[in-house]
């Protein structure tokens, strides 16, 4: 049976202290504000006892957000992919009140009050959902395995934000020859690098993190360099190698070599202000540096590759993911119709 003590709570008010013990179970102490929610709790952990589907609360509802953030960041993210970024949602979280809030009391409705806050803030739905897929991993984490299996994923709970429609950006007309015209004319790699990522479909750090040690002259292809720097006991990734096409061989055959074995001096910074000065001086307006990987994913699947082969050369993991990348021209399919 349980046991039902008072206390002195804070400020010297009185509060109940349920105590259960039961053979072959940890024991199971709560505070509450009054008795008859003391005795429904005890009344519901010993029924659970009874019917042998009892689990543990205690480390859940002793744990913190903020505390199992902390976990998360020291045991999962230096596994992840982009650590770094992660990084950055972890002190996010730990930046809101919720932090303060014991895992076990967090419900759907938390987690609702919090979208509607970051959409008043203006934060974009991506944004938000990458937040949310953090806890959401957290909570699984912790349910799995750090010994809280009493837990529910309020993430699960709740209707995450809709992705807006991909940008549809494409070069039109006679931007491209204005574009690499001023790119040549405002000097240095910028114009090599712009024919280069519309050729490959490569994103910006993963160009300036080339190196000529990973160019396979005889079989044409590129080692896909990882942008991140190696870490001690983050997994090595499986190397991925991508085709090039006669243009983009031209490209590096072009290219002087440097004593740092790097194929570009620029970094990915100096190459998102550079284009952007190019694209002003060529009076092209709305058009990033990332638009010309849609514009090279667009092109592949007019020169009649098909989507697995596409995905091959972009890198993407799901054609869901490639369909956003992708945005086909009508006049361009009209041959293919006959």
């Amino acid at each position: 049976m349980a046991s039902f003590i008072p206390r002195k709570g804070p400020g010297g008010r009185k509060v109940w202290q349920a105590h259960i013990r039961r053979r072959g179970y940890p024991a199971q102490v709560r505070t509450f504000d009054t008795k008859a929610q003391a005795e429904a709790w005890a009344a519901t952990i010993e029924s659970e006892i009874a019917r042998g589907v009892f689990v543990s609360r205690t480390e859940a509802e002793a744990t913190t957000l903020g505390e199992a953030l902390d976990r998360y960041l020291a045991e999962v993210t230096p596994q992840k992919r982009r650590p770094e970024n992660e990084a950055g949602f972890v002190r996010r979280w730990k930046a809101r009140p919720l932090a303060h809030r014991i895992l076990a009391t967090i419900r759907g409705k938390d987690i609702a009050t919090y979208i509607q806050e970051r959409r008043s803030d203006g934060v974009g739905a991506n944004t938000i959902r990458l937040e949310l897929a953090l806890l959401s991993h957290l909570f699984n984490v912790a349910r799995k395995e750090w010994g809280m299996e009493s837990l529910t994923n309020p993430v699960e709970l709740v209707r995450k934000p809709r992705l807006p429609s991909g940008r549809d950006r494409r070069l039109v007309g006679d931007e491209e020859a204005r574009l690499l015209e001023a790119a040549r004319n405002y000097g240095g790699e910028i114009a090599p690098i712009i024919t280069w990522a519309i050729e490959t479909a490569m994103r910006r750090g993963t160009i300036s993190a080339m190196r000529w040690e990973h160019v396979n002259r005889q079989a044409r292809t590129l080692q896909i360099p990882d942008p991140r720097p190696q870490k001690p006991g983050r997994p090595k990734p499986t190397p991925k190698f991508l085709p090039l096409s006669t243009r983009a061989l031209a490209i590096l055959d072009a290219l002087p070599r440097q004593i740092d074995g790097r194929v570009w001096s620029m970094r990915p910074d100096s190459i998102t202000q550079a284009f952007e000065r190019v694209c002003k001086a060529a009076g092209i307006e709305g058009l990033t540096f990332h638009d010309l990987r849609h514009e090279a994913a667009s092109r592949l699947f007019e020169r009649g590759l098909n989507s697995m082969e596409v995905a091959a050369i972009t890198g993407h993991k799901t054609l869901q993911m490639l369909k956003r990348y992708t945005h086909l021209r009508a006049e361009d399919l009209v041959g293919k119709l006959g």
